[in-house]
């Protein structure tokens, strides 16, 4: 079980997420950089790595937050634009071009049909440019050191896979995508310019949803630096979850880390949401057992 103090001047922690709307060009690492220098703090996480060319929603934990990363929501969505007739050792715009073809003449039935082979539970393979590991080393290190990878395709699931736009002339379709964590657009793109016979990379995206945060929510590096917004609270991102409230007699108990009860429908293992009377978040726990749960984080822990 995790026990989290600290507190700022007036008392209370800093417990809580920024989302973030990541401009192309920076790394998530450095993101977090810039949000740890604008709230003084040094506990601050991201869910999520963008790309360093991925524009959009980025959410960033501070402070006890950080441990709670693992708790939310895995799914993910982006609208992204897919070039036809161009294979790239990268599977997009920013790697070398292996491959040129011309782009057959396309028609919407013919991309919807092509699409809806992507949909639902599918195998993807990696891109050898990415985070993936091998062998203990990141697959785009040995990539990069001109090693010849073949990555292993890995299951993925595509809820919901969208055609927004289609330009015929430029070769290029519009695509939004909500799918689930480990999902690669780029291995996408390649994989739909495959299926239609003339390879495909992925020419731009933007994540619109991440972790249960939207775009909407998000605040753009100026706003940052100039006047660091207000966090969101962290009970927003756990909605999901079920939520269990302590009373003024059960606070103290679950403040030094003690087992409390819990409803007999709840099962086995599920991850609970506790606040405090006030209505504050607590921390988290799990059901140990039918009726009780074990405490996994407190926040503001005594002893």
């Amino acid at each position: 079980m995790a026990r989290l103090r600290g507190a700022h001047a007036n008392g209370s922690l800093t417990c809580g997420f920024l989302v973030l709307d990541k401009p192309a060009g920076l790394s998530s690492h450095a993101c977090v950089a810039k949000v740890r220098r604008a709230y003084g703090l040094k506990r601050v996480g991201h869910g999520g790595t963008l790309d360093p060319a991925v524009t959009g929603v980025l959410p960033i934990a501070l402070g006890p937050a950080t441990r709670l990363l693992p708790y939310l929501r895995s799914d993910k969505t982006y609208r992204g634009i897919v070039q036809l007739g161009v294979c790239t050792d990268s599977d997009d715009l920013e790697g070398n071009v292996l491959l040129q073809h011309a782009v057959p003449p396309l028609k919407t039935a013919e991309l919807e049909q092509a699409l809806a082979a992507f949909r639902g539970e599918i195998q993807q393979r990696p891109p050898a440019v990415s985070a993936v590991h091998v062998n203990g080393e990141r697959a785009y290190k040995l990539a990069r050191a001109g090693v010849a990878l073949d990555l292993p395709p890995r299951p993925v699931t595509i809820h919901t896979l969208s055609l927004v736009a289609w330009d015929p002339e430029q070769g290029r379709l519009e695509l939004e995508v909500h799918c689930s964590s480990g999902t690669y657009i780029r291995s996408l793109a390649r994989d739909l310019g495959n299926a239609l016979g003339c390879g495909g990379c992925l020419a731009q995206l933007r994540r619109t949803q991440a972790l249960g945060f939207h775009q909407e929510q998000s605040v753009g590096l100026e706003q940052l630096e100039a006047d660091p917004p207000a966090l969101l609270s962290p009970l927003e991102a756990l909605r999901h979850l079920p939520t269990h409230q302590l009373t003024e007699a059960d606070l103290a108990s679950w403040r030094f880390g003690r087992q409390q009860p819990c409803p007999q429908t709840w099962e086995a293992d599920t991850p609970v949401v506790v606040v405090d009377p006030d209505g504050n978040l607590a921390g988290m726990a799990r059901v140990a057992e039918i009726g009780s749960l074990q405490p996994r984080l407190v926040i503001d822990a005594a002893g």
